[in-house]
């Protein structure tokens, strides 16, 4: 249909007749002319039939258009052709021809009233276009008046103004685009100038900036590096906090943090803080050991670099340990103020940011701020004790990496007072005990002071042996306080005093001191102070010449006086012995009369009695006291052997000048040289005099002599069988005892027999003893309380017994001074049964009175070179004169025969000799003088008072009370009722044997 309605328009409006005729040659293969369709319509066809004619046409001739069925049909024929075939086959397709073309032509007739149809409404149509191809050309012409008068004019100058809009925004856009290509100097500037917060500020805002512009291709490549830009400050940042470990500054951590903030990393930053405070720790240890280390190694070729720390602390050498492990803790000083500073700016910072927020945003955001403030609190808090302990376990390498045995004291002093100050730091920084440390510095403690220990022992026998004892010339005022070894006892209040030492002055009163980061929160170190402070020990503790000033030497001689019975010593103030006072104005010639008989002090000033050793023993013990205090844990160890100086000291002293020619106290004491004697025999009066139950040993000193040679003396040293009675492990902590040097001479009658050095042995150690007295409260705080009671028994037992040496030692040189064994014969050539009463002593008397005399005489020789202290005085005198009394007790009782009027003579005798005593001493009242009159009026008491006297009076030997109830009642009783007497007597001295 759609090639006859294309034929219709090519060809005009036609009848449909006159239209067959137009029809293609492909489809008009042969039209039938007119005649012929008015035959085929009147020729009736069975329309059956029809439809088989045109069902029998091959599919082909319906395929498409451009099929020939010329062709087709000329290539159906056979090789060999038929006539009557191809007539038969060509009415064949004759017959098909005309039924397609019958079945056409009715489907044209049955459809021509729509096509009429329809050709109408095509000519409409075809009018209706033309119409409107004329308004179209109207309409062109009119718009081409408009183009020329309105729109090239008016709607080109908006367009034009559109552009320029989008020009100018597309210049910003450039402008913003070129700032942001820029950024990168400008971020290595302020990266140069620590600006952390700006320049993350600034590549923040590039960031996002570039965001806006991303559909740019040029901005896509600057995003990427504005993020390799940020992450490069990141690690710079992490640079810049790791700075704030060692050298804190407020306004480099407030960048820091600021910059961390404005990257929403606080917690992060937090976390690397503490890794940077842990490598800080390290690797400033590790360089301050290297460094020491390399310098001693000088050019070796040891790689120390490549050394743990542990194995290069051991290459320190013993010269550089201090100046090493003082350079160590200020560092570690150092990191740790750093920390303190950096909680305080957090706690500072804190506050400030603690305030009210009415937005609901502003709320939202301090709710995350508190989150990150508590999360930055507890890190910092946690991080002190990790921080602590590592410091700890750097220091504790550090000190067991050396053997500190052979340390000189000083040094090892300074080395505790470094770790004490230490430790105080560690108490302040993070209220640790410092176990760590404390084992460590503890283990090295124990083994120096062990070594030292002994070797003070030693040094102190060796010292002992040598000792001439000579006074030492000291300041009337010397107190141990001068010394420098106690320093320490009196700077307790200083700021510059070791911490320890601050602690342990419990004396002190409470005030409120500023702790050592208050202290060098600004500058300073508290390491530094310890070379500043040994510079400045300094002690004027000697005499010269043995006065004090030309002023003093010259007021001694003020109160000359030529009588001649007043020895030249007492032509001086008088000292009072009790006090040791010097009274401000002189006394009166009569002042010095009345003391005059026992005072010695010759020239001499009240200044303490002591020796060279004394001196090093006090400084010894200043030495232990110092280390015990910078040490706690030791310090019973400490005071252990404090007591065992005292200890070999008191017995040395003992040793040297208590046992010589005389009686031996006790079997386990030996006598001196170290072999085991019975009693040495001394004559007439002496024995009575250690026989009569006074003793010249108290128990309390007896044992205390017998503990100390059994834990403290090695009896075997020297002998023959030395290290065959026990192993040296037993024996290595006792020491020789010690030998008298040859230099001092105790048998020469014209020096009371070593009085002078004795003088000074004794009164040196009851001067060291009052020394340890003075230090008891401090030693006693010192103590553990579980050790308490061994150094209250020390003072009890050993150092009060100090001055209960006087009595042994000054009792050989009375028992020598006098020759009671000459009285006692003259004593016996005197007749007692004589009838008249005698109104003259006997020359016993005299004899006597002249030995004192010259006894006294001797006395004051010695005092020019020692002063002879009052106490001593009395004891020497006290030593005389009941050793006289018994003398004459025992003279009186080895009489046979004696009448009343021989007991009025020996009375007479003994108020004579009492008399002329009292002139020559102040010892009142006079020792024994009961003892020598109860005697004496005994030989007039009768029977039965006399039993009663032998049970009261047991002071008397057996001796003495036999010749009473012989001689004075002899003549009076019967033989039953002497025998009575004598029986009570020996019940008496049967227990003493």
């Amino acid at each position: 249909m759609q090639k006859i309605k294309s034929l219709m328009a090519r060809q005009g409006l036609k009848s449909p007749q006159e239209s067959m005729a137009d029809l293609s040659p492909v489809e008009n293969l042969r039209i039938p002319s007119k005649e012929e369709l008015r035959e085929m319509r009147e020729q009736p066809i069975d329309p059956q039939a029809e439809q088989e004619i045109i069902d029998s046409i091959e599919e082909v001739y319906f395929s498409n258009d451009s099929f020939d069925m010329v062709q087709h049909e000329l290539e159906k024929l056979p090789p060999e052709l038929n006539l009557q075939e191809l007539e038969e086959y060509r009415d064949k397709l004759k017959r098909q021809q005309a039924a397609v073309s019958k079945k056409v032509a009715d489907l044209i007739l049955e459809k021509q009233p729509a096509y009429v149809k329809e050709l109408e409404r095509v000519t409409a149509l075809q009018t209706n276009l033309q119409l409107a191809a004329v308004i179209c050309t109207n309409a062109r012409r009119q718009l081409s008046v408009a183009k020329e008068g309105f729109t090239e004019a008016s709607l080109g100058l908006l367009a034009n103004q559109r552009r320029r809009q989008l020009l100018t925004g597309l210049l910003k856009s450039l402008r913003t685009i070129k700032t942001l290509q820029r950024t990168d100097v400008r971020l290595s500037e302020m990266l140069e100038e620590e600006d952390y917060p700006g320049a993350i500020q600034l590549c923040l805002e590039c960031q996002k900036a570039a965001s806006t512009f991303k559909h740019y291709s040029c901005i896509s490549e600057l995003n990427s590096k504005l993020q390799d830009t940020l992450e490069q400050i990141e690690e710079q940042l992490d640079v810049a906090l790791s700075k704030t470990c060692k050298h804190f500054d407020v306004s480099h951590y407030t960048k820091v943090q600021l910059a961390y903030t404005l990257l929403g990393k606080t917690q992060t930053a937090m976390d690397q803080l503490h890794m940077h405070f842990t490598q800080a720790i390290h690797n400033t240890v590790f360089q301050v050991v290297l460094g020491y280390v390399e310098l001693c190694a000088g050019n070796a070729d040891t790689k120390f670099q490549k050394m743990q720390y542990k194995d290069l602390c051991t290459h320190i050498t013993l010269d550089s340990y201090i100046p090493c492990l003082t350079d160590l803790c200020k560092a570690l000083w150092e990191v740790m103020l750093s920390y303190h500073r950096t909680m305080q700016w957090h706690e500072e910072h804190d506050k400030q940011e603690t305030t009210p927020t009415p937005d609901d945003a502003a709320a939202a955001e301090s709710d995350e701020l508190m989150v990150d403030h508590s999360y930055v609190k507890k890190k910092l808090e946690h991080g002190l004790t990790r921080i602590w302990q590592d410091v700890q376990l750097k220091v504790k390498a550090y000190i067991l990496g050396t053997d500190m045995s052979n340390f000189k004291y000083d040094d090892f002093i300074v080395v505790l007072d470094v770790i004490s100050r230490l430790m105080q730091v560690g108490e302040e920084f993070c209220g640790s005990k410092s176990e760590v440390l404390q084992e460590s510095i503890k283990r090295q403690s124990v083994n120096y002071f062990k070594n030292y220990h002994r070797a003070r022992l030693e040094e102190l026998r060796m010292f002992l042996e040598n000792e001439t004892w000579e006074l030492c010339p000291v300041k009337s005022n010397f107190n141990i306080a001068q010394l420098h070894e106690f320093k320490f006892m009196g700077q307790c209040r200083s700021p510059s005093v070791s911490p320890s030492r601050q602690a342990a002055c419990s004396t002190s009163p409470p005030q409120e001191e500023l702790s050592l980061f208050q202290q060098y929160l600004q500058e300073g170190n508290p390491f530094e102070m310890h070379i500043e402070h040994k510079e400045e020990e300094t002690e004027d503790v000697l005499a010269s010449n043995g006065y004090e000033s030309d002023e003093l030497e010259k007021s001694v001689y003020q109160d000359y006086d030529s009588d001649s019975d007043v020895p030249d010593e007492l032509k001086q103030d008088y000292v009072d012995e009790q006090t040791g006072d010097v009274p401000q104005k002189s006394v009166s010639r009569e002042t010095i009369r009345s003391k005059k008989k026992s005072d010695y002090n010759l020239n001499k000033t009240n200044a303490p009695i002591l020796t060279n050793t004394t001196l090093n023993v006090i400084r010894l013990v200043g030495k232990y006291m110092q280390m015990m205090n910078i040490l706690k844990p030791i310090a019973f160890d400490v005071i252990h052997c404090v007591s065992q100086l005292f200890d070999y000291y008191l017995y040395a002293v003992y040793t040297f000048f208590g046992r010589n020619d005389m009686p031996v106290p006790s079997p386990s004491l030996p006598a001196h040289g170290g072999r085991e004697t019975g009693p040495a025999r001394v004559v007439g009066p002496a024995c009575l005099y250690e026989s009569s139950g006074l003793g010249l040993i108290s128990s309390r000193l007896r044992t205390t002599l017998n503990r100390i040679q059994e834990s403290l003396i090695d009896m075997e040293a020297g002998g023959e069988n030395a290290g065959v009675h026990g192993p040296t492990e037993d024996r290595k902590e006792k020491v020789p005892s010690p030998h008298l040097s040859q230099m001092v001479v105790l048998t020469s009658s014209g020096t009371l027999y070593g009085l002078a050095q004795r003088v000074v042995a004794t009164e040196s150690l009851v001067f060291l003893a009052e020394q340890f007295e003075s230090l008891q409260s401090h030693l006693d705080t010192m103590m553990p309380a579980a050790k308490k009671p061994f150094l209250q028994q020390f003072y009890s037992q050993t150092v009060s017994t100090a001055s209960e040496l006087r009595k042994p030692i000054y009792w050989i040189v009375a028992a020598k001074a006098i020759d009671y064994e000459q009285m006692l014969l003259m004593m016996a050539g005197v007749k007692w049964d004589i009838r008249e009463i005698m109104s003259q002593h006997n020359v016993y008397v005299d004899v006597l009175l002249k030995e004192f005399e010259q006894f006294n005489k001797r006395l004051g020789d010695v005092s020019r070179h020692v002063r002879i202290p009052l106490p001593v005085s009395n004891v020497l005198w006290e030593h005389c004169i009941r050793l006289a009394n018994r003398t004459l007790v025992e003279g009186y009782a080895n009489v046979k025969k004696c009448s009343n009027e021989g007991r009025a003579l020996m009375q007479l005798d003994f108020q004579q000799f009492l008399m002329k005593l009292e002139k020559l001493t102040d010892l009142r009242p006079i020792p024994d003088k009961e003892f020598v009159e109860t005697y004496i009026k005994a030989y007039y008491l009768t029977e039965n008072d006399m039993e009663q006297f032998i049970k009261n009076h047991r002071e008397y030997s057996m001796k003495q009370l036999a010749n009473l109830v012989n001689v004075c009642l002899g003549s009076h009783i019967n033989k039953k009722a002497r025998q009575k007497l004598l029986a009570a007597i020996d019940d008496i001295d049967r227990p003493k044997r």
